[in-house]
């Protein structure tokens, strides 16, 4: 028996076509990605459906169609069908529990630092918990590497928490491409606060020295009790960890993922649960 949503190729509207097979539970319709994106429950089953708007988003949607087929990891939401609803590229994911760090809304709707946000209350966790989240972003990023991927629009925003069960997971990785890439534009998409320097640069070399950097900051804002990064809440070895990391000469920082990671497990076992510096 075929499946409403995943064994059909093309729709019309699709809001309309997923009202009429399912119950549509949740609407993200002012994204910054350019795409409109509804939750809708099909046979008792959940799922997530992104559609592009635009024809950067649905240039976007295409890259993110072929780094799942490259990329599995379980802390990645993986992609479940593609189909064209009015001729629109659109995606389909299980639906994942949690909430996303900082959303991507337009306009923004909260700050990180409001309380109550998600990123609030994620840097409010015990520090154990928050140190092995940055360690599964990490450990994801090992098979994006192997599937020979690099890092782009990384940031909080690609980040599910759920704090029931405190399991992270990844999603809007739609950017990730295949590398080493050289930058063809001003710069890459992506936020400010994890950027690596040669991501601002027109001709400069994308390769997992960048993913390296793009992991740095995040395990430096995710482990930090504030939006200044005043509060450190790890230890002094990640924290030395992940100077290396971020360093803006890419030649001095972790030469591949599987560098970081090493190190960054090697800090991780050197210190006492609960260490941190002051």
């Amino acid at each position: 028996m075929s499946h409403p949503l995943l064994d059909v190729e093309a729709t019309g509207e699709l809001e309309s076509y997923l009202r009429r097979v399912g119950r549509v539970f949740q609407a993200f319709r002012l994204q910054d990605s350019g795409c409109v994106s509804l939750g809708v429950e099909v046979g008792g089953e959940r799922f997530f459906v992104k559609t592009a708007r635009s024809r950067m988003a649905a240039e976007s949607l295409a890259r993110a169609v072929r780094f799942h087929e490259a990329v599995r990891h379980p802390a990645i939401v993986p992609l479940r069908h593609r189909l064209l609803a009015e001729d629109r590229l659109t995606l389909v994911y299980p639906w994942a529990e949690g909430e996303v760090l900082y959303p991507a809304t337009v306009p923004r709707t909260s700050k990180r630092s409001d309380p109550g946000s998600p990123m609030h209350r994620f840097r409010h966790l015990p520090v154990e918990r928050a140190g092995a989240a940055v360690d599964r972003i990490i450990d994801a990023h090992l098979a994006v590497e192997d599937a020979g991927f690099v890092a782009v629009d990384f940031y909080d925003g690609c980040i599910l928490y759920d704090f029931g069960t405190h399991t992270l997971t990844l999603c809007d990785l739609d950017e990730y491409r295949p590398g080493p890439f050289t930058v063809t534009s001003d710069r890459l998409p992506g936020s400010t606060r994890y950027m690596a320097p040669e991501e601002w640069r027109r001709g400069a070399t994308i390769d997992c020295r960048t993913t390296v950097f793009n992991l740095g900051r995040a395990a430096r804002l995710l482990l930090d009790g504030g939006d200044v990064e005043a509060d450190w809440r790890g230890s002094r070895a990640q924290l030395d960890v992940i100077a290396k990391a971020t360093d803006p000469d890419p030649d001095r920082r972790y030469t591949s993922v599987r560098e970081l990671a090493d190190a960054w497990r090697s800090a991780n076992a050197g210190v006492p649960s609960g260490a941190g510096v002051p």
